[in-house]
């Protein structure tokens, strides 16, 4: 299954100088963290009335992250490894080229960015990639659960400033520059280990840990790059929040896009109970049987991950500026997919809902008037069928 590379995001400015006092945050930056509840999509009862229900393991990763970024003494005033300036130029011009090879339309959005931002969300984007491609890239078959081991063991040799090649060293450069905890990087290393190990997922409360687990991880990562507005009056523990949506939307925008592709492999990305609600059996998804019931069961996964995406608003309302284009460009493409789903009369089974390579590039110029927009104005979802 692969994961959402898209970035959700939020954040903290990187430092540009040394603190000494080392009760101050980042740049004498900290931040008091408030309680949030994690909220759940529409159940097939309350049709698109929303569900208040809470999913208290992963409102605890998401508290946790908060914390312990927020809480990281200045990345300056850590011991720096040196690297030479033509090696980490190289090492980050090869994160970039990954990026812009594999994340068109993202990258391109990236490009407004200040260059220390750009150049840590191309590491990061790199390092996940990577992580995604042991479990579905060219060499998965060989995938064990030592392989996944290794891997986080190298992942804390990079945090502790002993990267193993080019593309670890771009990261390492960018630990020194941003208050990055290693805690979602170990979460995401655990949705791997679940993908190893599991192919059905019994309800939505499974399915979203899983989410968080490959995607949401990938927002909270970017919350110390991207830069929240000076003037943002929200609580921070909302943004990461916001950032977590876009993640999940974007991996729950994934699953039902391959869901035919992933029948293929043994795979059903699909809660069990809630296809049962709908008269529908994981014999459906292999016999790939488009019924007017699989449409109404569509129409209802469609409208949980729209909802996942509105409330990712908020947050991307919030960033700096200059970061808002990539996020939005990720929000709008993907909420195209949505729509080609649709398009396709919810045949996703024998189908592959494709977003074509003019409307990747026309979700550019939406995206900036949508950066440059006031942040109280509220994006209608409608717009992305209308524009």
């Amino acid at each position: 299954m692969v994961m959402s590379l898209s970035f959700s995001s939020v954040t903290v400015k990187p430092c540009s100088m040394s603190v000494s006092n080392k009760k101050a945050g980042c740049c004498g930056r900290r931040f008091s963290v408030t309680r949030s509840e994690i909220t759940v999509a529409p159940n097939p009862k309350q049709g698109r009335q929303l569900s208040k229900q809470g999913f208290p393991l992963t409102d605890l990763h998401v508290q946790e992250v908060v914390h312990r970024q927020s809480q990281i003494i200045s990345p300056c005033s850590k011991p720096k490894r040196k690297f030479h300036s033509t090696f980490l130029n190289d090492a980050y011009e090869k994160c970039r080229n990954i990026c812009a090879e594999y994340a068109k339309t993202f990258y391109l959005g990236t490009l407004l960015m200040t260059e220390e931002r750009q150049k840590a969300i191309w590491a990061i984007y790199v390092w996940c990639r990577r992580t995604d491609e042991l479990v579905d890239g060219p060499n998965a078959a060989y995938m064990s659960s030592g392989v996944l081991d290794r891997w986080e063991d190298r992942l804390h040799d990079i945090f502790n400033g002993h990267p193993y090649d080019m593309l670890d060293a771009a990261l390492t450069d960018t630990l020194s520059k941003f208050p990055l905890d290693i805690k979602p990087f170990r979460d995401m290393i655990q949705g791997m280990r679940m993908d190893t190990r599991k192919t059905r997922y019994n309800n939505f409360q499974e399915l979203y840990l899983y989410c968080y687990y490959v995607a949401g991880t990938v927002g909270l990562m970017t919350v110390p790059i991207m830069g929240i507005a000076q003037e943002s009056v929200i609580p921070v523990q909302s943004i990461y929040d916001a950032a977590l949506y876009l993640g999940i939307g974007n991996q729950l925008t994934n699953i039902l896009r391959d869901v035919g592709e992933d029948a293929l492999r043994g795979r059903v990305y699909l809660p069990q109970d809630e296809l049962a609600q709908f008269g529908l059996c994981e014999k459906d998804v292999f016999s790939r049987n488009v019924s007017e019931r699989w449409g109404k069961f569509m129409k209802h996964q469609i409208t949980r991950a729209r909802f996942y995406f509105n409330r990712a608003e908020e947050g991307v309302s919030q960033l700096e500026k200059a970061s808002r284009w990539p996020v939005w460009s990720s929000l709008i493409l993907y909420r195209k997919i949505l729509d080609a789903i649709e398009d396709n009369d919810y045949d996703n089974l024998t189908k592959r809902a494709h977003v074509g390579r003019a409307k990747k590039l026309f979700t550019l110029p939406q995206a900036y008037t949508r950066s440059l927009s006031n942040r109280n104005t509220k994006f209608r979802p409608f717009l992305t069928r209308l524009i």
